[in-house]
């Protein structure tokens, strides 16, 4: 039986001096795929700017506002309603030539065909002490290894809000052992990639009111191609597969390529973003 989502996307953007013009863009919108259906979405902002839609290097929806007014002070507001399928993420599991599923990772024309989710990034780049953080043991499935991974992550890290920022790299992160969503995911796909896995950084919405970790903005999470089984999702950051809790927006090879505003502002002072969701669920 499917669930009814409704997510609310607030955010608040300062400017010190005033901005005399700016381009905003927002990566917010819950993706359509086979078990996300986008009922309605509505996106407005306190200076009535019409909002047009575009299309990501990665297929993903966007909003996007641009204006010439001098504003010292903007809104904005989505409103999302999404029917989301229930989700078992082990009904893809099944027992396959554990050989063979290794022996696909190497191959020229897997490794070329998912190359940009294999590359180290500035983001998820393991420090050199950390190399052998997590080495797959080929006697037991992919699959297997990657729940294992999920586990080290989830107790490698304390969630903690405010220590680390958006460009916060994988050895500060190790250093202090705490951070957000994000961290979680950027160590995720720093080791999995370091195991030949392809693996794609997940920007989204999560449903927490089963307990799950996550803060008041959105969450991130991995999806990792398994050989036989195809992407599935695991949320390091609470130690479970991704499933009908996790409604996705896009992903990419880490938070940059899915933050969700970037913009363009022409102003001489300082400026500051803050934003919250909220996620309710209410069963169809």
């Amino acid at each position: 039986m499917p669930l009814q989502y409704r997510i609310e996307y607030h955010a608040i953007n300062t400017y010190d001096a005033g901005s005399k013009g700016a381009v905003w863009q927002f990566l917010i919108t819950p993706e359509i795929n086979e078990s996300q259906h986008l009922e309605n979405a509505k996106f407005i902002n306190s200076i009535d700017e019409p909002a047009t839609h575009s299309i990501n290097g990665y297929g993903f929806t966007t909003f996007r506002i641009h204006t010439k007014k001098e504003v010292n002070e903007i809104s904005f507001k989505a409103v999302f309603t999404i029917l989301k399928d229930e989700i078992n993420p082990f009904e893809k599991y099944k027992i396959t030539d554990l050989q063979e599923d290794y022996a696909t990772l190497d191959t020229l024309s897997f490794r070329a065909y998912y190359e940009p989710f294999l590359k180290e990034t500035k983001l998820t780049t393991l420090p050199k002490a950390f190399k052998n953080y997590f080495i797959f043991d080929t006697s037991v499935s992919i699959f297997e290894n990657l729940q294992k991974l999920n586990h080290k992550v989830f107790k490698s890290i304390n969630f903690s809000s405010g220590v680390t920022h958006t460009d916060t790299t994988l050895e500060e992160i190790l250093q202090i052992q705490s951070g957000v969503c994000q961290d979680f995911a950027h160590l995720f796909c720093a080791v999995a990639r370091e195991n030949k896995i392809p693996t794609r950084y997940v920007s989204g919405y999560l449903h927490q009111g089963s307990g799950f970790f996550g803060d008041s903005q959105m969450h991130a999470w991995v999806e990792c191609y398994v050989p036989n089984m195809g992407w599935v999702g695991f949320d390091p950051t609470n130690n479970i597969l991704a499933d009908h809790h996790h409604i996705k927006v896009c992903h990419g090879k880490n938070y940059t390529d899915c933050a969700p505003i970037k913009g363009i502002v022409y102003t001489a002072g300082s400026n500051e973003t803050i934003y919250n969701v909220s996620v309710a669920s209410q069963q169809q």
